[in-house]
């Protein structure tokens, strides 16, 4: 493809998990976890995939769906709750997945990035605690999760919508208290005026272009990989 990043389709290798990768023109660069929303693999995910790249980063976010993809809520509704049935299997997807980008990027000692999108959110958190060695830092998009923290290792970016149906301020606010009394480092941001899905563009009319950019400048500067 044309600008800095080169994506790959990730099942032409039987050690490569399905999903979507893109790495930086350069090569290498820190390993970033993308983990989609209830929506599934999408345009939106392999864009954020393809913004990352451009930044420095190697971005792969695993297909958690294997294939299908919602375009409705009802549909998105009834896959993410099969995902949930089936919870031992995607957190296992989701740890190989991890592993797989650290030996990518040589990092399988200084551990990745992990940034969840909403469903994508819970196995973010989840991973973080379950393989702290894996990862470093955990980026959140309007998702939570009610886990334990204390053997996390990671530090904590959160981006949550003012008015939002599925994550209530209560349970934002309950989330950012056991990081800390975990004692990770934790910030998070509420962007006044926004709902569900403010990030991603093809959420008419969620979508926020300067709530979405603001975010994405703090991901950035969270990350250490500023332009």
């Amino acid at each position: 493809m044309d600008g800095a990043a080169n994506e790959k389709a990730m099942n032409t290798q039987e050690s490569q998990p399905p999903g979507f990768l893109a790495v930086a023109k350069e090569g290498g660069g820190p390993g970033v976890l993308v983990l989609h929303a209830w929506w599934g693999l999408n345009d939106a995910i392999k864009a954020v995939c393809h913004r990352l790249a451009e930044n420095g980063f190697t971005a792969f976010a695993p297909d958690l769906y294997h294939g299908r993809v919602a375009d409705t809520i009802p549909a998105a509704e009834a896959l993410g709750r099969a995902l949930d049935a089936n919870q031992v299997q995607a957190k296992g997807e989701v740890l190989r997945a991890a592993e797989f980008l650290a030996a990518q990027c040589g990092e399988a000692a200084a551990g990745v990035a992990v940034m969840g999108f909403s469903l994508g959110a819970y196995y973010s958190l989840h991973l973080a605690s379950s393989a702290p060695s894996l990862v470093r830092s955990v980026v959140l998009f309007y998702g939570c999760g009610s886990l334990e923290h204390g053997k996390s290792r990671a530090a904590y970016l959160g981006h949550f919508a003012e008015t939002d149906e599925f994550e209530s301020q209560a349970e934002v606010d309950a989330l950012e208290d056991s990081l800390r009394k975990a004692g990770r480092p934790v910030t998070f941001h509420v962007y006044p005026g926004t709902g569900h899905w403010f990030l991603e563009p093809d959420r008419t009319p969620a979508y926020d272009p300067a709530s979405a950019e603001l975010a994405w400048e703090r991901t950035l500067a969270f990350l250490g990989r500023l332009p």
